[in-house]
């Protein structure tokens, strides 16, 4: 393998990694419990934006199911994100040609 296309190709992962990073940020995920009664907001890298509470889920006498349905509702949001995110680079990698395998 020519060295200096590996260099090149190590520049253009760089660069498609940037893009896919940025790209990342800017999504918006939504995660539900409860029916939709809870979402929770996140962008393509799991981080929190933003929970929506239905007010009728809202039941001072059972705070204790409420913080489950937020904690269901932000698990199921990270999730789709670490999903977006695997898809997204996998689609980096999968168009260079490397010499050897990548673990994803």
């Amino acid at each position: 393998m020519d060295l200096n296309n590996l260099v090149a190709q190590a520049q253009q992962m760089q660069q498609r990694a940037q893009q896919v990073e940025e790209a990342l940020h800017k999504l918006s995920i939504t995660g539900s419990a409860g029916g939709g009664m809870v979402t929770v907001e996140t962008d393509g890298k799991g981080n929190v934006k933003k929970v929506r509470l239905d007010p009728a889920v809202v039941n001072p006498a059972d705070i204790e199911m409420l913080e489950d349905l937020i904690a269901v509702a932000a698990a199921d949001a990270q999730k789709k994100a670490a999903e977006s995110a695997q898809r997204e680079m996998h689609a980096l990698m999968g168009g260079l040609n490397l010499p050897f395998s990548l673990p994803f």
